[in-house]
């Protein structure tokens, strides 16, 4: 039972045992709408409306009024998340951000950029970063340890929020779909109806999540400047 229900989450297939399943990580791509070739269409104009307001949003936390690329990143970061959150909704295609090995891959190299960024350029900022004004003398060793482990764990609470959260809607939709074969069709009425409950509330979750690990992210950036 334990390994049938984690097995959605093996990125393995039965082809020479390859981790092909990690394929589905850049199929996002074939969905992102290009107005070079796509004709105008209200899709084009809810996602076109969803990055100016993301970018608008970036700019005003980075505190960046004089260069607009500075928040491509974010945003690619945004959208790279919430199209590998959505798939993983799909039946058969594997939910590559339910894996530490994704998420870490993502938060840990911007947090490395950040903190180098941050002590090579800015280090009077950064030490003055770690007392709060008002601290006395006898908190501040105290304070900078806390601050140095709060600093450090960063890129893990990212990684780690975003994994439980897709590995708990995935399991709890496993798990209800799996009971169904000896209920009554009464309750199986009841199941489907909590199970489309439950995928628009995944379906949230899925944006949600994207939007908390990418504003963090900018959050995190806004501190080294």
């Amino acid at each position: 039972m334990m390994s049938n229900l984690f097995s959605i989450f093996d990125p393995s297939t039965n082809l020479f045992n390859l981790s092909i399943n990690w394929m589905s990580t850049i199929l996002g791509l074939m969905f992102l709408p290009h107005s070079f070739w796509l004709i105008p269409n209200r899709h084009l104009m809810i996602w076109n409306l969803i990055i100016n307001k993301l970018h608008i949003e970036f700019k005003v936390l980075l505190k960046n009024n004089y260069f607009n690329g500075s928040t491509l990143i974010f945003i690619s970061m945004f959208s790279f998340v919430m199209f590998n959150n959505f798939l993983g909704l799909f039946p058969y295609i594997f939910t590559s951000t339910s894996h530490l090995t994704l998420t870490l891959s993502i938060s840990l190299p911007l947090w490395l950029s950040f903190m180098l960024y941050g002590w090579i350029n800015n280090y009077q900022h950064m030490f003055i970063h770690m007392i709060p004004q008002g601290t006395p003398a006898i908190l501040m060793p105290f304070m900078v340890l806390i601050e140095t482990i709060s600093n450090i764990i960063r890129p893990g609470t990212l990684a780690i929020r975003l994994t439980a959260n897709m590995i708990a809607g995935h399991l709890l939709m496993t798990l209800l779909s799996s009971t169904s074969s000896n209920l009554s069709y009464l309750f199986i009425l009841m199941l489907i109806l909590i199970q489309i409950l439950l995928l628009i509330l995944e379906s949230a979750v899925a944006v949600i999540q994207s939007y908390v690990i990418t504003i963090l992210s900018t959050l995190y950036s806004s501190e080294v400047n």
